[in-house]
């Protein structure tokens, strides 16, 4: 079986398998896969046939549709966008200083979370998202999360969520003043992806985090129960300390982000 053409919709091919089994292209270029992994375009194409689209109504369908055809341009423009070179800037780490070019970890690509630290919710659930999905990130790309809180507030932090994310802090000095992903905002949420060019780094796309936005998967299921995001707020933990203990109740440690701001060390 042969790949689309350059250019080509992953719509517009497909074939049959022995057994009767229907396979379409996902994506140009890629191997063909078995109907039950179609991509969202391929489940709206052929919606009338699929049982989980025929509850829904007309409109959602439409507005599904939209949405997906303009994340499909969004990912053209992304990938044909041109690069501006960046100085290599230099990050303290657990393992000491460490420079841009370090963190690619020996792949061309490199996707750093710009994160607001220990004591931002919203920040949190991002980095509980991507920490779910770093097994597959990490098969194309190299994953950094920095933030301005020092190495070893940021391990404490990291290790109390479970997060296998590799850490680096900027100290909020020149990198994150300079690669902010928001014009006059130094301390923005969001990601920044660098590629190597031989010796040369080249800041790639960016993007802002938030609220709704298209890099959380929370919002997206959310939104399936009716549920939008001024009617949610992310917490630390969902879960509430008896008000008595039954082991007398001595020696209790509060998390550094439930301390008052005074008793905070390396804010």
């Amino acid at each position: 079986m042969k790949a689309p053409k350059n250019g080509a919709s992953a719509l517009d091919t497909e074939k049959s398998a022995p057994g009767g089994i229907r396979l379409a292209y996902v994506a140009v270029g890629t191997p063909p896969l078995p109907c039950w992994l179609l991509t969202l375009a391929e489940a709206y194409r052929k919606s009338d046939n699929l049982w989980f689209m025929a509850t829904a109504t007309s409109e959602i369908t439409e507005l599904e549709r939209q949405i997906f055809e303009l994340k499909t341009r969004l990912w053209k423009l992304r990938k044909e966008n041109k690069s501006n070179e960046v100085t290599n800037y230099m990050f303290s780490t657990m393992d000491g200083e460490k420079s841009l070019k370090e963190l690619f970890a020996g792949k061309n690509k490199l996707l750093l979370i710009h994160n607001m630290g220990q004591r931002c919710r919203y920040c949190t659930l991002w980095a509980d998202g991507i920490n779910g999905l770093l097994t597959h990130l990490e098969s194309v790309m190299s994953i950094v999360l920095v933030s301005k809180d020092t190495p070893e507030l940021q391990r404490r932090f990291a290790n109390s969520r479970g997060w296998r994310i590799r850490l680096a802090s900027h100290s909020g000095g020149d990198y994150i003043r300079d690669q902010t992903v928001k014009k006059d905002a130094d301390n923005m949420p969001g990601a920044v992806v660098y590629e190597l060019d031989g010796e040369t780094i080249l800041r790639k796309n960016s993007c802002v985090f938030g609220p709704g936005d298209l890099y959380c998967i929370m919002w997206s299921l959310l939104g399936l129960a009716g549920i939008n995001e001024a009617e949610w707020t992310p917490q630390y933990s969902y879960w509430q300390r008896p008000a008595r203990l039954d082991d007398g109740g001595l020696n209790i440690l509060e998390p550094d982000y439930l301390q008052a701001p005074a008793k905070i060390k390396n804010r």
